[in-house]
């Protein structure tokens, strides 16, 4: 559940941070074709990272590598 809610803080946090620029480049931003996959990042990014961290989510395990050591 925490790297779920973490996906979606980054992802806001990812969207809302051209704010900052000029008014000029706003545009090209928050254009409709990067709101939609912003959009579908938001339904399928979730998933995904959880997927991709399973192992550790399951147990609580993170491998460094082939070789790294267990934390």
């Amino acid at each position: 559940m925490i790297t779920w809610i973490a996906t979606w803080v980054a992802l806001v946090v990812l969207y809302l941070s051209p704010v900052v620029l000029p008014d000029q480049w706003q545009y090209y931003v928050y254009s409709p074709a990067s709101a939609g996959l912003w959009m579908l990042s938001m339904v399928g990014g979730p998933p995904l990272v959880c997927v991709l961290n399973r192992r550790w989510i399951r147990h609580g395990v993170w491998t460094a590598g082939a070789g790294g050591s267990r934390t």
